[in-house]
């Protein structure tokens, strides 16, 4: 089995962080992901919000570290791990704003980058950046067009209802043949959208029955990813047999990669709890 792990102290979602992250910087997050990279973990996941209103913050959480600049920094201390957003918000940005930052956040990582894309939720948030929220789905799916066209190219072009360029030079850029998009959200328009137009589906605050059920309508592409969540922490060293079975229950829901967070008093007893959730992953098949 293949996991990959919700970076700790980048986010502070209430009751999905524990309580040491409050007081941990950049010094623990490359400790951990240094950990991850020598014990094979697939990626480290960073999400994208740029300002969270007051009233939503209680339930969303306020702290969001930006993803480009917390992976620039972990590209250079890691070798193997994968960087994926989780996610970025893809009606903030013009396509080819992405293709260029991602694209050399994916050449000076090595090739490294995995792409997860959201709609977006947040009205007031859009309403800050000045991008339109009526008819952001249909927006974000002409945007996942032109990204597909864009990412890896040097001259890229695109022709469509809502973005239009062609006679620009992006240098440089991804170095990936096909960069993973990875479309997340929970409603099955979002799961049409990733077949269509992703490379994987990473949805969210879904039961494992629900999530069955809708990839059953589905033939699904080969090599197509499904990215799930055990939902709350792991704890391998304490429950190392529930951990366990909580990670085959992801699996056999339809998981090909399973994105986890981890029980932990501090950063080393963190990396401590990889190295078990580690020799677990090894047990299911």
């Amino acid at each position: 089995m293949q996991l990959g792990l919700v970076s700790p102290i980048v986010t502070a979602n209430p009751g999905a962080h524990a309580p040491w992250e409050a007081n941990a910087g950049i010094a623990e997050l490359v400790q951990v992901a240094r950990a991850a990279d020598r014990l094979g973990f697939h990626h480290l996941t960073c999400s994208e919000h740029v300002a969270v209103p007051t009233a939503a913050a209680d339930q969303r959480g306020g702290t969001y570290w930006d993803p480009l600049a917390t992976f620039g920094h972990l590209a250079a201390v890691t070798e193997r791990l994968r960087l994926m957003t989780q996610v970025l918000v893809i009606g903030y940005h013009h396509p080819l704003a992405i293709a260029k930052r991602y694209g050399t956040l994916d050449l000076v990582s090595g090739g490294r980058l995995l792409l997860g894309i959201g709609v977006g939720s947040l009205e007031e948030e859009f309403a800050l950046l000045d991008a339109p929220f009526a008819g952001r789905g249909e927006r974000a799916d002409d945007a996942l067009r032109a990204l597909r066209a864009s990412l890896g190219r040097r001259e890229p072009a695109y022709h469509g209802s809502h973005y239009d360029f062609e006679g620009f030079v992006v240098e440089p850029h991804a170095v990936q043949e096909r960069v993973p998009l990875l479309i997340g959200g929970r409603t099955p328009r979002s799961l049409r959208r990733a077949v269509e137009l992703g490379d994987g589906w990473v949805p969210f605050g879904l039961g494992l029955g629900e999530l069955r059920t809708l990839l059953a309508r589905h033939d699904l592409p080969d090599g197509f990813e499904v990215i799930l969540s055990p939902g709350a922490m792991v704890d391998p060293t304490g429950d190392p047999s529930g951990t366990t079975a909580r990670l085959a229950r992801v699996r056999e829901a339809g998981a090909t990669l399973v994105t986890t967070a981890v029980e932990a008093t501090c950063a080393d007893h963190y990396c401590d709890q990889l190295e078990a959730l580690a020799a677990l992953a090894k047990e299911i098949p």
